[in-house]
């Protein structure tokens, strides 16, 4: 077996047993990452230095006794997580050369558990988009292809497309992802790998560059249901710092993945049946609810009914929260900063921020100041958090009668790189199947469960209830199993 080819908890048993050391299995990454990411971009800068220093600590420590759940093994950490001396960029150009001068509270509780870092990876500009095209550093390359057309290049799904792309490529044994409305899930599903997106304040959100702070939350991705729930135990816990952290127990989410599926009551919401689905997308989600009646399982129909408005208020509650956090990258206290003309702040203020940000990120500031400018402030920021209430309130409604939810986890399988980039309204409806779960502040989990008929995968997803994310890892994990999801993309280190 090459070392990129193990799982997270296989890569974890051969360090245990001294079948391969941390510096061997990082070297390995490593050299994958030289040799790939040339091509698929997924690395906005790798820390080989840095990540071999950490692995020969870790075998140090393994040596006399002191390893931890993570030690010697190498991730990928997306740019959006401050790292302690390691550029971080939100993938914008506006902070293109910052360096934090303090880790944030994720990525301290990887060290500290005895991850190595890799490096960071590629995401759309301040995690705004749904296919990684958006990044100042350029787009990133799903590794999977077409089987009929092998020669176009498809988005890897966004935000944290990077981070699917180097997990699926076999780049990295796992990587930290965001979820804003659907960017660990959707690019899990996009490129063939599980990724959770736990309860909104599982996970800090200290020395995390902030998009919409009511609707982000960090989680993992990874190649197996159970390697996510090794990293979310790890990721997650209490931090003063954050004022949204939750103060709960963190549970052994990887033994939740072996629980039976019997007694178990799995919710069909009939609202995500939408009107021109792909046939294979409702193929696989039948398929998927069939799968858990035989381990057991009930289905029973729900209806979810605000669902329909669910992707119009996200898209006036992101934005107007963005507008807002994005207001600080103003070229005076760090970041870019393009000199003004005849010492006017307001110039400085216009020219830093027009050459700094993207045109993604330039239409949301620009909806989000709309929504919440005067006089428009009631008729839509203001509806829209009552939605947003109703919405939540359907969820607490249907999980009176069931234990998790399944649907599917995108519309559609990847896209090519041009496809839908052009209609930003199109872009958007990528996020139809999961920005309930933001919106509610629920755990969705997606899991490669298909192929469609090009050779692509396709994921199913599960919803649970708020602090619930053991049922959550129980379902997918058994959806997993029924699965037996074994393809891989074409592209991948040890091909």
């Amino acid at each position: 077996m090459h070392p990129t080819d193990f799982t997270l908890r296989g890569a974890a048993e051969a360090l245990s047993e001294g079948a391969i050391s941390a510096v061997e299995l990082t070297r390995a990454h490593l050299d994958a990452i030289e040799a790939l990411n040339p091509r698929l971009n997924a690395y906005v800068t790798v820390a080989a230095d840095q990540a071999l220093d950490q692995a020969r600590a870790s075998d140090e420590r393994r040596a006399r006794g002191e390893a931890g759940p993570l030690e010697g093994l190498p991730l990928g950490i997306k740019d959006l997580f401050c790292t302690k001396g390691l550029r971080t960029t939100a993938g914008s150009r506006i902070l293109g050369n910052f360096v934090p001068p303090y880790e944030s509270t994720v990525s301290a509780n990887l060290l500290r558990d005895g991850a190595v870092f890799l490096g960071k990876l590629n995401l759309d500009e301040f995690a705004m988009g749904s296919s990684n095209t958006s990044s100042a550093f350029g787009p990133v390359e799903n590794p999977w292809s077409r089987r009929n057309h092998p020669d176009t290049r498809l988005v890897p799904g966004g935000s944290s497309g990077g981070s699917a792309a180097a997990v699926a490529a076999r780049l990295a044994l796992g990587a930290t992802a965001t979820d804003t409305g659907g960017s660990i899930r959707q690019p899990a599903a996009f490129c063939g790998i599980a990724g959770i997106k736990p309860t909104y304040g599982r996970c800090s959100r200290y020395g995390i560059v902030a998009f919409a702070s009511s609707l982000d939350q960090a989680g993992p991705v990874a190649r197996t249901v159970e390697d996510c729930a090794l990293l979310l135990r790890s990721m997650s816990g209490f931090d003063p710092k954050d004022s949204t952290s939750a103060d709960m127990p963190v549970p052994d989410f990887a033994a939740a993945c072996g629980r039976s599926m019997k007694g178990l009551r799995i919710g069909v919401p009939k609202e995500y049946r939408l009107e021109g689905m792909p046939h294979e997308i409702e193929a696989l989600w039948q398929q998927g609810l069939e799968w858990l009646r035989e381990a057991g399982a009930e289905t029973v129909e729900i209806s979810l009914p605000h669902t329909k408005y669910a992707l119009p208020t996200y898209y006036i509650v992101a934005p107007a929260e963005a507008s807002s956090n994005l207001a600080r990258y103003d070229g005076v206290r760090y970041g870019l900063r393009v000199e003004e003309r005849d010492g006017d702040l307001k110039d400085l203020y216009e020219r830093t921020r027009a050459e700094g940000f993207g045109a993604e990120v330039k239409r949301r500031i620009m909806i989000g100041t709309y929504v919440l400018s005067h006089g428009y402030y009631d008729a839509y920021y203001l509806k829209a958090q009552k939605v947003r209430a109703l919405i939540k309130r359907d969820f607490d409604e249907a999980f009176g009668r069931v234990d998790a939810i399944v649907t599917p986890a995108t519309p559609s399988a990847a896209f090519g790189m041009h496809e839908k980039t052009d209609d930003p309204v199109t872009m958007y409806l990528n996020d139809v199947f999961t920005v309930t779960a933001n919106l509610a502040g629920l755990p969705g989990l997606a899991v490669p469960a298909g192929l469609d008929a090009q050779g692509l995968p396709l994921g199913l997803q599960v919803i649970g209830r708020a602090f619930d994310e053991e049922t959550v890892f129980a379902v997918g994990a058994a959806l997993e199993r029924a699965a037996d999801f074994t393809a891989l993309p074409s592209v991948r280190a040890g091909a």
